[in-house]
């Protein structure tokens, strides 16, 4: 769905049980394949569909991954929306869905979109959780995995995988009208199994309190993201302890031309770790350097990584700091 600007979505399942006025297995529901190679474009709709999201060339596509993300507030099409903690929402609205058009690309926390996958893609919700979807017209139920961002055309409040639309059988209509209620955090270690059990679960009657309490959704995403390095950088040791460290892991977050800005954004980045500003002066033009650190661990580096990012600096750059600069810290 929003794959870097746009869209994307993840998961495949067998054996699912559905629950809807009575529990029923999938084998019982009309022919629903479980691999999906049409060439019908199902996002052709959407003026946000594909363009800008990585897409992956391996053959086999990984599961999960990625990282919890709230997000801060952002405009598509000249509306806003406003990622947040929503542990009470239920929601009635229009959903619709996508498949190729976005299989195989990434995802708005990371992952990447399998069309074959029970995901879907939610505008506001935080990334990666669960939410039980009905299918109000046929009582059809499912839990998917939201790890996307959308959808963003008309009023639709959810966009699901091409499979889950095959579940609530609303494939061939495009659009269904359904009941969206969120669950709580799914894991990052994504292999399908935990949602398979959560769906299993669903089937035998389980009501969404204990759902809720199975995921784990009375853990705040603040203290989730908190506990989880999500960012890979490849320079830096995987092995490194904070008490045997050497080296010293720096964030340049950003460097401006105007000492005031640089001045706010310290302000912003404060309480996420020690932050100075590096004057430098080169051909008579002075230039503020915005940095953060450093760090002993490269876990607390990652750490503190994923938060200025969040923070909205989406170009900063983590690595490890070998030589002192020459620079004057302002105060």
């Amino acid at each position: 769905m929003f794959v870097c600007g746009v869209r994307y979505i993840a998961v495949a399942m067998a054996g699912l049980f559905l629950s809807g006025c009575s529990v029923e297995p999938m084998s019982l529901l009309p022919d629903v394949p479980k691999v999906f190679k049409s060439k019908k474009k199902s996002a052709k709709l959407d003026p946000f569909a594909g363009t800008g999201s990585p897409y992956y060339a391996g053959k086999k596509l990984p599961k999960g991954g990625g990282r919890y993300h709230i997000g801060k507030p952002y405009q598509v099409a000249g509306k806003w929306f406003t990622p947040k903690e929503q542990p009470n929402y239920d929601k009635k609205g229009m959903a619709s869905w996508y498949g190729e058009a976005f299989h195989r690309r990434k995802t708005s926390n990371g992952e990447y979109f399998d069309m074959n996958d029970l995901t879907a893609a939610h505008p506001t919700l935080p990334l990666p959780s669960y939410a039980k979807v009905t299918n109000v017209s046929n009582g059809r139920t499912v839990i998917v995995r939201i790890n996307d961002r959308g959808p963003f055309v008309g009023t639709r409040i959810i966009d699901l995988s091409k499979r889950t639309a095959s579940v609530l059988d609303f494939q061939n209509k495009g659009k269904a009208e359904v009941r969206v209620q969120w669950i709580g955090p799914a894991p990052l270690d994504h292999d399908g199994k935990h949602l398979l059990a959560m769906n299993s679960r669903l089937g035998a009657g389980e009501s969404v309190a204990s759902l809720r309490r199975a995921s784990g959704s009375n853990t705040s995403f603040a203290s989730l993201k908190a506990k989880k390095p999500i960012v890979q950088v490849a320079a830096l040791p995987s092995d490194v302890e904070p008490a045997e460290s050497t080296s010293q892991f720096v964030i340049q977050v950003a460097t401006f031309k105007v000492r005031e800005n640089a001045i706010a954004a310290r302000e912003d980045l404060s309480a996420i770790g020690a932050v100075t500003i590096s004057q430098i002066a080169s051909n008579d033009i002075v230039r503020y350097r915005v940095q953060l650190g450093p760090f002993r661990s490269s876990i607390a580096a990652e750490r503190a990584f994923n938060d200025v990012r969040d923070s909205g600096f989406p170009t900063a750059k983590l690595g490890i700091a070998t030589i002192q600069q020459a620079s004057a810290q302002l105060n």
